[in-house]
């Protein structure tokens, strides 16, 4: 037989020979004063107070869960100027950064086609051309000069109405 197999029952025993005996009466002595103890009463339940009910009356007002009847869809159609970002068109890296937060660092020129270096808040740097976008409402860059991008962003006036607005992303120190 194995010597560690036959070891571990003795060490067994002998630590549980280790616990028996010895003098409890101290123990015992506190166990036979704590029963001894007169119980406590035990506290009540505290009131449950009765809840009023509440009847909600709309008096008029419009239901939240049912759509707005003033949003009229063929007064949309009215007001509707054509224009509207593409859902299908794929975003761009730069269309994840707001604008304050991107820096132009400065421009490259090559075969008569001009980039912008642009940097993000986290030191990464990409090269940009017109037509690329960047920020986040839909900013198509239209120039890009020396010192500056220019940019033309859609954004929203209203449900479903778009609007065009400048934007400038000038060259940083």
């Amino acid at each position: 037989m194995n010597p560690i197999r036959l070891s571990v029952p003795i060490v067994a025993l002998l630590v549980l020979a280790g616990c028996g005996g010895g003098n409890m009466s101290d123990l015992e002595r506190y166990v036979g004063e704590v029963k001894s103890r007169p119980p406590r009463p035990v506290e009540p339940l505290p009131e449950i107070q009765p809840v009023d009910s509440f009847v909600f009356e709309p008096d008029g007002r419009r239901d939240p869960f049912v759509p707005d009847r003033g949003l009229d869809p063929l007064a949309a159609e009215e007001n509707d100027n054509g224009l509207a970002p593409d859902p299908n068109r794929r975003k761009e890296v730069l269309e994840g950064y707001a604008l304050d937060a991107l820096r132009m660092v400065g421009t490259l020129e090559q075969t008569d086609l001009r980039w912008a270096l642009v940097r993000t808040q986290d030191g990464v740097l990409h090269r940009v051309r017109v037509g690329n976008y960047m920020g986040l409402n839909n900013g198509q860059i239209v120039s890009i000069d020396e010192d500056s991008i220019e940019l033309i962003e859609i954004v929203a006036d209203a449900p479903g109405q778009w609007r065009e607005r400048d934007a400038a992303l000038e060259l940083s120190e």
